[in-house]
């Protein structure tokens, strides 16, 4: 593990075979997750001969936590600062769940330092009246109960229940990650990510290659979700994983990782 400063913030990443071939691969975990999500897709993708990055970001697994409230601008710009301390002006980039909403977050952004992008059971529209307010009573029970209680509750919609029983190890993987979250980085990115913006339009201006992926049976965002984002997106992929909920990159990792890998072996290394 590696650290990057900004400000007096501390990200913690991992930056996995930087001499690797074509544009670096970023991946951004969801919430209440960690980096220790994409170690399927870590391992598979350097086998392959690429750079993977993966932080976690402020407010979850060993980067400061920051109380109140982080919006997605926040976390994205926190990512282009990852980058300029590692020297790298370009990636293929992408997320799961609020991970994917930072990628549409940084795409508005930074556009011109995107090769690719992957956006994995997310969705594209702004918070409804009725999602923000649930997000606030959420924050305000994590920081008064802790994340045990909400991650049993949300276990069997992270993971399918068929998934639970089959891969206990899975189970229990997104299970610790959610219950090793700090209560105040969870609520703080849960304020932050109520006040998202619509991102349909600027996801008509994508100009690189997309891959979208997304589980069957993803009760957060649905395969409805999914199709919206290859409509809008030019010459989008969508792959949709079969019996997997909202975490197909580790109930199915070898579906997701053929899916990811034939998507990046279709990015030239040089633009």
């Amino acid at each position: 593990m590696d650290t990057f400063i900004t400000g007096q913030i501390a990200i913690a990443y991992d930056d996995h075979n930087p001499e690797g071939a074509g544009p670096p691969l970023v991946l951004v975990h969801g919430h209440p997750f960690d980096r220790s999500m994409w170690a399927p897709q870590v391992e598979h993708v350097g086998r392959d001969g690429h750079r993977v990055i993966v932080p976690d970001l402020r407010g979850y697994g060993h980067s400061t936590v920051v109380p109140g409230k982080t919006p997605l601008q926040t976390f994205a710009q926190d990512i282009a600062g990852l980058l300029d301390h590692l020297d790298v002006a370009e990636v293929v980039l992408g997320g799961l769940s609020m991970g994917g909403q930072i990628v549409m977050e940084f795409h508005r952004l930074f556009p011109d330092r995107l090769r690719g992008l992957v956006l994995a059971d997310t969705a594209p529209q702004a918070e409804t009246e009725e999602g923000r307010r649930v997000r606030s009573a959420t924050a305000d029970r994590l920081l008064r109960e802790g994340m045990g209680g909400y991650a049993d509750e949300v276990l069997a919609k992270m993971v399918a229940p068929a998934n639970i029983r089959r891969f206990p190890a899975v189970a229990e993987h997104v299970l610790g990650m959610m219950r090793r979250t700090s209560p105040e980085g969870a609520a703080a990115a849960l304020r932050g990510r109520a006040e998202r913006p619509d991102y349909m339009a600027s996801l008509a201006r994508v100009r690189v290659p997309t891959l979208i992926v997304v589980g069957s049976d993803d009760e957060f965002t649905p395969v409805g979700d999914a199709r919206l984002m290859h409509e809008v997106i030019p010459g989008s992929t969508l792959v949709v994983i079969e019996d997997t909920a909202h975490m197909p990159n580790l109930e199915r990792p070898a579906e997701f990782n053929v899916a990811l890998s034939k998507f990046l072996d279709s990015i030239p290394q040089m633009r």
